[in-house]
C-alpha cells in the first residue's frame, strides 16, 4: 500500500511527538465514512503492523439516522483490513431537524455523535478513540475561535476525558487536507461515501476554510505560521515541533 507513505510518515510522527499511544491500548477510530476518518483508519492499521507499541483497533460509526444510510461497503473495507466494525444506531437526525429543529444543528449534533461514539467505546473495552482532524482542521478550529469566541484556543493533539476515562487522539495532525485528497485519489478500493447532512458546506467552518484559501493565496505559508504559532506558544497541548515543523511546508 505504497499510495499511504506520505500520511503514515506524518501520523508516525504526531503519535510519537506526542506520545499518543500507550501499551496494550485499544483504539476506537470514529469511522464518518468521509475521507479523513477513512484514511485515518487506514493509517493506523499499516502503523500497527510494525509500530514497536503494541495496540488493537476497531472501527465505530454513528447512525445519525438518515434514510438511504448504507455502511456495508465500510463493513467489507474493515473486514479487508481485519478491524472490527460496529454501527451504532441513533435517532440524532430526527431530534437535530425535527423535534428541535434547530436553526444552528452542528454543535448540538456533534455533542450527541461524540457522547454515542465514547459510550460506544467504553462498552468494546477501548481505551482510546482517534479522531480525524487533520493540519487544515486545527488553523481552522483556532481561526473560528478566535473570530467568533474571542479566544486563543483549540483542541488538543490529546484529551483526557474522566468521566469516561477515554483518551482522545489526532494522529493525522499534521497531515494537510490536500495530502488527504491525494491519498484518498489514488487508493480507490477506500469506500468514501457522501455526507447524507443536509447541512453539508453551508456552515460557518466552510466559510473560515474559503477565507483561508483566500488569504493563503496572498501570502503564501500563512496557514503553517498559524499552525507554528500554536505549537510555539504552547496552547492547548501543542508544543514547538523544532526542526520537524519544516515537514509541514509546501
Amino acid at each position: 500500500m505504497k499510495e499511504i507513505q506520505r500520511i503514515l510518515s506524518f501520523t508516525r510522527r504526531a503519535v510519537d511527538d506526542y506520545q499518543m499511544i500507550a501499551p496494550g491500548d485499544r483504539i476506537a477510530v470514529g469511522i464518518s465514512g468521509g475521507k479523513d476518518s477513512l484514511t485515518l483508519l487506514t493509517a493506523l492499521r499499516e502503523l500497527q503492523r510494525f509500530y514497536p507499541i503494541p495496540f488493537s483497533l476497531c472501527g465505530i460509526l454513528v447512525d445519525m439516522g438518515f434514510e438511504g444510510a448504507d455502511y456495508t461497503a465500510i463493513d467489507n473495507y474493515c473486514k479487508e483490513l481485519g478491524v472490527e466494525f460496529r454501527v451504532v444506531k441513533s435517532d440524532i437526525a430526527e431530534i437535530v431537524f425535527n423535534i428541535r429543529k434547530e436553526k444552528n444543528p452542528c454543535s448540538l449534533c456533534a455533542n450527541m455523535r461524540r457522547g454515542a461514539l465514547h459510550a460506544a467505546a467504553v462498552e468494546m473495552g477501548c481505551t482510546r478513540v482517534a479522531l480525524g482532524h487533520h493540519f487544515d482542521d486545527v488553523v481552522n478550529t483556532f481561526m473560528l475561535n478566535l473570530f467568533f469566541e474571542g479566544r486563543i484556543g483549540c483542541f488538543s493533539p490529546v484529551s483526557y476525558l474522566s468521566n469516561t476515562k477515554l483518551h482522545l487522539i489526532r494522529p493525522l495532525l499534521y497531515a494537510q487536507e490536500k495530502d488527504v485528497e491525494y491519498f484518498v485519489r489514488h487508493a480507490p478500493y477506500l469506500p468514501v461515501t457522501a455526507s447524507l447532512c443536509p447541512e453539508n458546506h453551508a456552515t460557518e467552518r466552510e466559510n473560515m476554510k474559503n477565507l483561508l484559501h483566500e488569504l493563503e493565496s496572498k501570502n503564501k505559508g500563512l496557514r503553517h505560521r498559524l499552525f507554528g504559532a500554536l505549537c510555539r506558544g504552547e496552547i492547548d497541548g501543542f508544543k514547538p515541533a523544532g526542526k520537524g515543523l519544516r515537514i509541514y511546508e509546501d
